[in-house]
């Protein structure tokens, strides 16, 4: 099971101030009100949180918070 999902939804609630309940798999960046420069701050908290960095270009406005979790898993080494 992901680890990261349940940190993409701190940062996303505690951060960004987005309510727990419209943080669900298939919310994208651009349904949870995340523009480009709240984007950008998104991916530079979720690297000091995580420890690991995102493909430039992953966090568009259709990018799904499913998504983001594969991606950030393949890149931590998370077995599925």
């Amino acid at each position: 099971m992901s680890t990261i999902h349940p940190r993409i939804t701190d940062v996303l609630s505690s951060t960004f101030r987005v309510p727990v309940a419209e943080i669900l798999p298939d919310s994208t960046m651009d349904s949870l009100d995340m523009d480009s420069l709240a984007a950008a701050e998104f991916a530079v908290v979720l690297r000091e949180t995580t420890g690991v960095e995102l493909d430039t270009g992953i966090l568009t406005r259709g990018t799904t918070l499913a998504e983001l979790t594969e991606h950030l898993d393949a890149a931590a080494g998370v077995a599925r």
